[in-house]
C-alpha cells in the first residue's frame, strides 16, 4: 500500500513492536515477555500505529478514549545498510531498542497488547536480503523473543511482492514461526485492486498453497487503486473471497473466516476519501460475512486536522476529513467486541484422492516400472484418508 510512502514524504517515519525479554534497567526498559496474550478478537482488530512518529498520539489515551486493547506496530525491516537483522524502519536495531519497548510497556500496563507488522511499503524487507526462509524466520524470531510477542503481521507490498524469492522467504518464515511459537497469531496483508488481489497477490496465494501455509487470515488493502467508497471496497473483498475459494479449495464459509480488510482513514495517497460512514458500512459487511480481521492505517491519522480538510493536503498525522479524534479507532473496538475470541479453525485437509495401493497391481512411471525401489515405500495414508 502507499501508506509508508506518504509518511516518508511528511518526515513522519516511526517504528514499533511489542513487549520483550529483560534487558535490565535502561531509560526505557524492554517490554515484559511475561505479558499475557489477549484473545484473538483484539489482534484481529488491531489498527496500525507508527510508534516513532514524533507526533504520534499517546496510546494510553487512545485506549481510555476508545476501549481498544491492541495495536499493530509498524514496521520491522532489514537495516538500510544491508544485513539479515531486524530493525525498526531500517534504522533502529531491535536488539538495542528502548523507545518501542516504552510504548509497549504502557499498552500492556493498561491491560492491552501489541502485534508487530513486518515489511510494509518502502524500505528493504528481510525477505529480500535473508538468504532462506529459515534465516528470515530467525530474524523475525529475534523480535518475537525480544518483546514476548503473541502476534505478527506480514505486510507484503511493493517491491517485495513482485520478487518471488522474497515472498517465498517471507511466507516460509511465517510458517516456521507458526510452528515454533504455539498460539502465535499470524496475519498476511497484501495490496488490492478493485477486483481483489492483483497478479502478484495471486502468485503469493499460490506460493502459500504450495507451502501448505495457512495464516489466521489474508487481508487486502482496498484503497489507492481507484476505489470510490465502501461499495467498491466490498466488491474487491467479494472478488478476493472468490480467489481464496478457488486457490485453496475452501468452502465459502472457511474463506470468509480467513479473510480480512485493512482500510485507510480519511484522505489516501492517491486522493481517495474514506469517511466514518465507509468504515461503518465495511464493519457491517465484515460482520455479515463472518470475516476474521478488520483494521486500518493508521491511529496516527485518526486525529482532526486544522483546518479539518487540511487545505486538501495529505497528512501522516491527521485524516484531512471532518472527524472527532479517535472516530475511526472506535470501529475497531466495535469489531473486537463482536468477533470470536478464538482464531478461525484451520481449514480441513483436502479429501484423499489417491487410489488404495494394491500389492498385485503393476505400477509404472511414464509407461515403464520405476527403477528406484524407494518408490514402493509405504508413506501412510494421504491427507484426509480414513
Amino acid at each position: 500500500m502507499r501508506r509508508r510512502k506518504a509518511m516518508a514524504s511528511l518526515g513522519a517515519f516511526a517504528m514499533v513492536t511489542a513487549g520483550a525479554a529483560t534487558l535490565g534497567l535502561t531509560a526505557a526498559p524492554a517490554a515484559s515477555a511475561a505479558s499475557s496474550a489477549l484473545t484473538a478478537n483484539w489482534y484481529e482488530s488491531a489498527p496500525y500505529y507508527y510508534t516513532l512518529d514524533s507526533a504520534a498520539p499517546d496510546l494510553g489515551q487512545v485506549m481510555s478514549a476508545t476501549g481498544q486493547k491492541a495495536f499493530e506496530l509498524a514496521f520491522v525491516l532489514a537495516p538500510d545498510g544491508g544485513g539479515c537483522t531486524a530493525t525498526w524502519d531500517g534504522t533502529d536495531k531491535v536488539s538495542s531498542d528502548t523507545q518501542v519497548a516504552a510504548v509497549i510497556n504502557k499498552v500492556r500496563a493498561k491491560g492491552g497488547d501489541v502485534s508487530v507488522s513486518a515489511d510494509g511499503y518502502g524500505g528493504t524487507k528481510l525477505g529480500q536480503v535473508c538468504g532462506t526462509p529459515a534465516a528470515t524466520a530467525a530474524a523475525y524470531q529475534s523480535v518475537i523473543s525480544h518483546y514476548g510477542l503473541h502476534a505478527i503481521d506480514f505486510d507484503l507490498e511493493e517491491p517485495e511482492i513482485e520478487n518471488s524469492t522474497a515472498i517465498a522467504n517471507e511466507l516460509g518464515a511465517a510458517q516456521i514461526l507458526q510452528k515454533q511459537n504455539s498460539g502465535l497469531f499470524v496475519s498476511v496483508t497484501i495490496p488490492s485492486t478493485t477486483s481483489g488481489a492483483n497478479y502478484f497477490g495471486q502468485l503469493l496465494l499460490n506460493q502459500a498453497k504450495s507451502d501448505g501455509f495457512v495464516p489466521d487470515d489474508f487481508s487486502i488493502m482496498p484503497f489507492d487503486g481507484g476505489f470510490a467508497g465502501a461499495a467498491a471496497q466490498q466488491t474487491a473483498l467479494t472478488d478476493f473471497h472468490t480467489q481464496l475459494v478457488n486457490t485453496f479449495g475452501w468452502s465459502s464459509t472457511v474463506a470468509w473466516n480467513h479473510e480480512g480488510v485493512s482500510q485507510m482513514n480519511g484522505q489516501t495517497d492517491t486522493g481517495e476519501f474514506f469517511y466514518q460512514s465507509d468504515f461503518s458500512s465495511n464493519l457491517a459487511f465484515a460482520k455479515a460475512h463472518n470475516m476474521s480481521r478488520y483494521t486500518f492505517w493508521s491511529v496516527n491519522r485518526d486525529v482532526v486536522c486544522n483546518p479539518p480538510n487540511n487545505n486538501g493536503k495529505l497528512s501522516g498525522d491527521c485524516s484531512s476529513v471532518t472527524q472527532n479524534n479517535d472516530d475511526f479507532t472506535k470501529y475497531e473496538t466495535q469489531f473486537a467486541t463482536w468477533a470470536p475470541t478464538s482464531p478461525p479453525a484451520a481449514p480441513p485437509e483436502p479429501a484423499c484422492v489417491s487410489n488404495v495401493f494394491s500389492a498385485t497391481q503393476v505400477y509404472t512411471q511414464g509407461g515403464t516400472p520405476p527403477t528406484d525401489s524407494g518408490a514402493w515405500i509405504d508413506d501412510g495414508p494421504c491427507a484426509g484418508a480414513p
